[in-house]
């Protein structure tokens, strides 16, 4: 693809890189790992997709809250096992991604079983609102437009900064929400950013479906959580002092 040639003068795979050399550098070492790691996250979502699914076809709200809460408690781990892998490339956490990977799936199984319960049930809800106002007989005013887009954005901006914070950290959920809050107000239209990009990834997905299901298996989740999450990565570093700690408790 013209990313890895040699004679490129900038990049230098043996030193850690910056900006879009250290995302070469990231997709060179990880990308197998990335696309594994997907591969068990998609299954993990399964019964979560499947239950809304069946909850919008039905048009039915009694079907989507329990089929969305399950789902999302047995898509939790999986979605945590992702970040663990995501930040320990970031991190350049050394390990065998058949080691690392189960391990992170049962470290964090208990703790992501609630939220994914919780993110779960309110993604299933945008998705059902969605298709009930893409269905509705009358077009809905370019105001709900815009507040279920805003709605939709803080969802994403939440879940960006929470997921990260459940795999790295063992500490209090008041913790993890005030770092949020924190982080959000210092780098505001960072977070907005990547929210934005992760709303028309999702955009993309929806508009283009059947035929966009074809690269869920080869990108889904990994790329755009990759992307966005490499972005905050440096500021969420400095800030969270993340490489730090870790040295730490590796000494």
């Amino acid at each position: 693809m013209g990313l890895f040639i040699p004679d490129d003068p900038g990049y230098d795979e043996s030193a850690r890189m910056t900006g879009f050399y250290r995302y070469k550098q990231l997709i060179s070492f990880h990308a197998g790992n990335y696309f594994k790691t997907n591969l068990l996250t998609v299954l993990g979502a399964l019964p979560l997709a499947v239950g809304i699914g069946y909850a919008v076809l039905s048009s039915s709200v009694l079907v989507l809250i329990p089929a969305s809460l399950v789902g999302g408690a047995i898509f939790g781990p999986f979605f945590a096992a992702m970040f663990d892998t995501l930040y320990r490339g970031y991190r350049d956490a050394p390990g065998r991604w058949a080691e690392n990977w189960p391990k992170a799936f049962r470290q964090n199984l208990v703790d992501s079983l609630l939220p994914g319960a919780l993110f779960g049930l309110i993604g299933g809800l945008f998705i059902f609102m969605g298709f009930m106002l893409y269905w509705a007989s009358t077009s809905p005013s370019l105001a709900t437009i815009l507040w279920y887009l805003i709605a939709a954005v803080f969802f994403l901006v939440i879940q960006s900064l929470f997921w990260p914070q459940l795999v790295l950290f063992s500490q209090p959920l008041s913790a993890t929400v005030r770092n949020m809050i924190l982080f959000a107000a210092k780098y505001l239209w960072k977070v907005l950013g990547i929210a934005a990009i992760q709303l028309i990834y999702i955009g993309i997905y929806v508009l283009f479906a059947p035929w966009t299901l074809v690269l869920v298996p080869f990108l889904g989740f990994w790329y755009i959580l990759f992307l966005t999450q490499l972005i905050i990565y440096e500021d969420l570093n400095r800030e969270l002092l993340i490489e730090e700690k870790f040295a730490e408790r590796e000494a």
